[in-house]
């Protein structure tokens, strides 16, 4: 008796669903039959993208292809390229070594350091930057030259910084690896010798720099680990003592203001 007094109203609500939905699907499919037929088509002719492979004829050679391939391979290595032909090397190798002297780990963290090395580069490296943009870019914006005198002009200013800093001793490795004969002058030295050698000279100069700096808080390193050893406090990491003191140091000298300093001096 209670499952048929449950049924009944069930059954009608299920009968009223079932005549809802049947009167939907009548407007809907009167609707479709209603609506005209340039409706219909332009529904049915929307916007294609289309891919199309040039150079299978006659009137474009694949060298064309080729070429844009060959930049898009340059395109993507040359936020690397630009980084290891400028002052960037240096800056951050030696800005990483100053986080690890002090002991902070992660501070400042990574963002930081690589934003300070980026824009210290873009500070050391404006000279060059304007040179290239004077000489090479704006004449090839122009139409003035063509590409090829452009890209020559625009690699002379970054020779010219290449070898300000390279080492003789690291560009004459290279050049006798290569078997090839002394220069009689600066243009004359490739540039696939040039930019090895000089990051070579820029690692050598960066340790050099690492080095100075890691001698003052190796000291104090040194004076915390004595004096915890003589009071016993052997369990105790030293860092924890030493941390403190090597900030202290740090802040009372003003070291970020020597080292960004002395960075952008030793490229003079």
């Amino acid at each position: 008796m209670i499952m048929n007094g449950f049924a009944k109203p069930v059954g009608a609500w299920a009968s009223r669903c079932a005549a809802c939905l049947g009167l939907l699907s009548g407007v809907v499919v009167s609707d479709v039959m209603m609506r005209p037929t340039s409706a219909l088509a332009q529904a049915t002719t929307d916007p294609i993208i289309s891919l199309q492979v040039s150079g299978l004829d006659a009137t474009e050679p694949w060298t064309f292809g080729l070429r844009i391939l060959f930049m898009l391979t340059v395109l993507t290595l040359a936020p690397a390229l630009l980084m290891l032909v400028t002052s960037f090397t240096r800056v951050v190798i030696v800005l990483g070594l100053l986080r690890q002297a002090l002991g902070t780990l992660h501070a400042p963290p990574n963002q930081v350091m690589i934003g300070l090395a980026l824009f210290l580069t873009l500070f050391i490296m404006m000279p060059v930057w304007e040179q290239v943009r004077t000489e090479a870019l704006n004449p090839f914006l122009e139409n003035q030259v063509t590409q090829e005198v452009a890209m020559e002009r625009a690699i002379q200013p970054i020779r010219e910084f290449m070898l300000k800093q390279v080492r003789e001793k690291d560009l004459g490795m290279f050049m006798s690896m290569g078997k090839i004969p002394d220069p009689q002058t600066s243009k004359d030295i490739p540039i696939h010798v040039l930019v090895p050698a000089f990051i070579t000279s820029e690692l050598r100069t960066a340790f050099q720099i690492g080095f100075l700096i890691y001698v003052p808080f190796l000291v104090i390193d040194m004076i915390v680990a004595s004096t915890l050893m003589s009071m016993g406090m052997m369990m105790l990491p030293p860092i924890m003592i030493s941390l403190p003191f090597k900030l202290v140091l740090f802040v009372l000298a003003d070291g970020w203001f020597l080292v960004v300093g002395s960075l952008m001096n030793s490229f003079q």
